[in-house]
């Protein structure tokens, strides 16, 4: 492998870390099933399928990944989360 293809190489592991931040929803006992699908309908874009279905995995699992992308990208989303009463962090 030449140094050019190594360079190259690198700069896509890069760009690949760099979007691999996520917003990671946390089961609590405060917050109904709708509250949290429509809050993650309205904030993270989610159908009303997906947003169901995350609510359960929070639910039955403790835990949910509900958006991945980029840190600058997350950071707002996941205040709105906070801000309606949710429990998320991006990891």
């Amino acid at each position: 492998m030449s140094t050019k293809e190594k360079i190259q190489e690198s700069v896509l592991v890069e760009e690949e870390i760099g979007i691999n931040n996520e917003i990671v929803l946390y089961n609590d006992d405060v917050n109904t099933f709708d509250h949290v699908i429509d809050t993650l309908i309205r904030v993270c874009q989610h159908t009303s399928e997906q947003a169901e279905q995350c609510a359960i995995l929070v639910h039955y699992k403790g835990k949910c990944t509900v958006k991945t992308g980029y840190f600058e990208e997350l950071k707002p989303q996941c205040n709105q989360l906070l801000n309606a009463g949710l429990s998320a962090e991006i990891i």
